[in-house]
């Protein structure tokens, strides 16, 4: 089958795409930007890939004609606090005008659980999705889920932050809402067994693990399969708004991420039926299990995806293609180079940069930096980085986004996403002369702006030196 793949560079679309190769299928990657489309050569080789963004107006040719199914994963929610549910109708609408113009059947939409009568404003527009895109010429099948257990996913990543930094944690009394979560190989299992399925065209399935779990029993069994312990104590005074700072300043979630979190943490999100699981026969992971096998992947260094690499986790919420060409007036630049022995060697210590190996000088006062971006509403170290050594066009490297990752032309390059009165970009390259340059650039904005360049300048000199020196000899 010929199958349309949207928001193929979002942390289920990453999951989807090679398991759909792996059965044969042909992709087309639907982004909106390909540079950021974050897969290896030879898989980009096996899929065809478009630009297209369902926020712009529909514009014609751009999908082809002969698609067979499409698989919905648009949503809007880490990038908006105020209209997220407006732009996920627009785009609804959007995809069921492009999807009109084709021989397309049947589109998988990946919903949320909407049991309850009284919805949040998420899952009211999960729900709103829904109905619109059952107003295509196609044949509907959509899948509601509840929290998505695994590596690098954005539930799965909250807890593990509260768990591994708070033994003992005050908190919020929606902790006591029931959840059904579901790992993330059995949610791309349902995926992939719904397709071209005709027991399936025009009808919406809850799709749920074993376990139905208070926020509170998630959190303990986590700290179980960790082998260590945990202590949680509720309390009904935290409002929304706390609740939504407590997370952003503890996990690794965006507060964007956190203010909607905290909305649906209220609302139970319970499967109602298994009716699909029985029509194809899939036997789900209890989530213990989940977790156990997310940290199998983590240990083997196999996460495809992380949400965190996701634009709407950072601040730079535009095409970062306009950012690749460095501005060479207006700026401030600290510039340093050193002579390399091995080249490739440096390289490939270029390309740990970050995460867990830190920024090879300074490391407290990177941390430093990084709390107090955060208490600025910045993204600060919380993201680290999805691979120790793998770096692609758009990943998310702690406070930075990466632009350019070319290791033949041997050059890296990097765009701040810290909170700061003007625009940064560190460059790393090396040239036939094996010489390495470190090139930071600061565009300031206004008197602002340059009175903070200088007033970090004295630590430049031991930051940026240091780095260059400890990279080279790593």
């Amino acid at each position: 089958m010929k199958i349309l793949l949207t928001g193929a560079n979002g942390y289920i679309g990453m999951r989807l795409l090679p398991r759909l190769l792996e059965l044969g299928h042909e992709v087309v990657c639907a982004v909106r930007d390909e540079n950021r489309l974050s897969i290896d050569r030879a898989t980009r080789k096996k899929v065809n890939v478009i630009e297209v963004d369902f926020l712009e107006d529909v514009e014609a040719e751009t999908i082809p004609k002969d698609i067979d199914a499409a698989y919905y994963l648009i949503h809007s929610m880490t990038s908006s606090i105020s209209d997220f549910d407006e732009k996920e109708a627009y785009a609804a609408r959007n995809f069921n005008q492009y999807v009109a113009a084709t021989q397309c059947q049947q589109v998988i939409y990946l919903s949320g659980i909407v049991n309850e009568e009284k919805l949040s404003r998420h899952l009211s527009s999960r729900k709103n999705v829904e109905d619109i895109l059952y107003q295509g010429k196609f044949n509907l099948t959509v899948l509601r889920a509840g929290i998505i257990v695994g590596s690098g996913s954005s539930s799965f990543e909250i807890i593990r932050d509260l768990c591994e930094k708070l033994p003992v944690m005050i908190t919020p009394k929606w902790v006591l809402t029931k959840s059904q979560p579901i790992a993330i190989r059995d949610v791309i299992q349902f995926l992939t067994g719904v397709l071209g399925n005709s027991q399936t065209y025009d009808q919406s399935f809850d799709i749920g693990g074993p376990d139905v779990l208070t926020y509170k029993e998630m959190l303990h069994q986590y700290a179980k399969v960790r082998e260590f312990k945990n202590w949680i104590f509720t309390v009904p005074v935290m409002t929304p708004k706390l609740s939504s700072y407590w997370l952003y300043f503890v996990t690794s979630t965006s507060y964007k991420l956190a203010v909607n979190l905290v909305d649906s943490m209220k609302m139970e999100v319970v499967a109602r039926d298994n009716r699909l699981q029985e029509i194809l026969g899939i036997q789900t992971h209890t989530y213990q299990e989940a977790i156990d096998m997310a940290f199998k992947k983590i240990e083997q260094n196999l996460v495809i995806s992380s949400w965190k690499d996701s634009i709407a986790s950072g601040q730079v919420q535009e095409d970062l293609e306009k950012y690749i060409q460095v501005p060479k007036y207006g700026v401030l630049k600290d510039i340093q180079q050193i002579q390399v022995e091995d080249d490739l060697k440096t390289i490939e210590n270029i390309w740990k940069i970050g995460g867990e190996t830190g920024w090879y000088y300074g490391s407290w006062l990177w941390k430093i930096r990084g709390f107090l971006d955060k208490l600025n509403g910045g993204p600060g170290l919380r993201r680290g980085r999805t691979h120790p050594d793998k770096i692609f066009p758009g990943d998310a490297l702690d406070f930075w986004r990466v632009l350019l990752a070319d290791k033949k032309a041997k050059r890296l390059l990097l765009f701040a996403e810290m909170r700061l009165p003007g625009e940064a970009w560190l460059e790393f390259k090396i040239d036939q002369d094996n010489v390495l340059h470190q090139v930071a650039t600061f565009r300031p904005k206004g008197l602002k702006g340059r009175l903070y360049w200088y007033s970090i300048l004295p630590f430049h000199y031991f930051i940026f030196g240091g780095m260059i020196r400890n990279i080279a000899k790593a």
